[in-house]
């Protein structure tokens, strides 16, 4: 499938503000499923800009702006070309208790996504969860989409219901909340059983694609969050918990981490005396693919 995003991430601010800078996660990395055949971030007002790649792997770029401004946009603009991804085979059907020993043996590789943070606490209710749903006889592949059904299932997802920084807590007594929380706590439940797990920003087609059988899915207004888990041979599997499904062509990964912290599309400070609003939009649309 090949598909134009432009995602606008809008600042202004009461007053005239002297300096800005940011951090933006927006480069979208080439994968065996997604190839970025464009891709461009604009800032308005322009002003320097570097690149680096981060802990996680993400291209970053930063930018500081000096001058005197009232309003700051980023677009972020890409064509991706996507294509089903491959199947997982055998490791689906490894058990869960055996597929936790042979990932330990890589433990140095994915240690970072195992642990809590103070986004993604584990244990406590996540524990219960993750001795109801993954037991350790239950093939891993059918362990983990047994989590990414009750999520989807028990969790409403209610957009205004949490903000940026709700803790997990609280998302677990509302059982309500947006990508960003069913995300977070799926990598709770996977990581209290031991089960390595990453989360993921990037973005999502929403609207029904043509003929029979389209099916609209939640995500598109701003960027979709899902989760990858690990599973044996060091393939990541990637659920989408908001949407009850596996995660395919109609997915565009952009950013990696532990957490939303560690993606965060755009995050940064400003230096002012008034104060800050931001709208983000986002827009995928699909486009004829060429004969070849």
């Amino acid at each position: 499938m090949l598909f134009e995003v432009i995602h606008t991430t809008d600042y202004r601010y009461s007053e005239p503000v002297s300096e800005a800078y940011l951090e933006a996660r927006l480069t979208p990395p080439h994968r065996e499923e997604q190839t970025i055949l464009s891709h461009k971030i604009e800032f308005q007002p322009g002003a320097a800009m570097s690149d680096y790649v981060d802990y996680f792997g993400n291209a970053t770029t930063f930018y500081s702006m000096t001058l005197r401004h009232e309003r700051l946009t980023v677009t972020n603009r890409m064509s991706v070309q996507t294509k089903p991804r491959r199947p997982l085979g055998e490791a689906l059907g490894i058990p869960l208790a055996e597929a936790r020993q042979i990932l330990a043996s890589s433990l140095t590789d994915v240690f970072d996504y195992l642990q809590p943070t103070p986004v993604v606490p584990t244990g406590g209710i996540s524990t219960e969860w993750a001795k109801k749903i993954l037991k350790g006889k239950i093939p891993v592949g059918e362990a983990v989409e047994s989590l990414n059904r009750a999520i989807h299932e028990k969790f409403e997802y209610k957009p205004g219901a949490t903000e940026l920084h709700t803790p997990l807590a609280t998302v677990w007594k509302k059982r309500a909340g947006v990508c960003q929380d069913f995300a977070h706590i799926m990598l709770s439940v996977l990581r209290t059983a031991g089960l390595p797990s990453r989360y993921v920003c990037g973005y999502i087609e929403s609207d029904a694609p043509p003929g029979p059988g389209g099916r609209k899915l939640i995500g598109s207004v701003a960027t979709h969050a899902w989760v990858e888990v690990l599973l044996p041979g060091m393939r990541w599997l990637a659920l989408d918990p908001t949407n009850n499904q596996w995660c395919g062509e109609r997915h565009i990964t952009v950013a990696l981490g532990r957490d939303f912290e560690d993606a965060a599309p755009v995050r940064g400070t400003f230096k002012g005396s008034g104060s800050q609003s931001m709208k983000v939009r986002v827009t995928m649309r699909r486009l004829p693919e060429k004969s070849p």
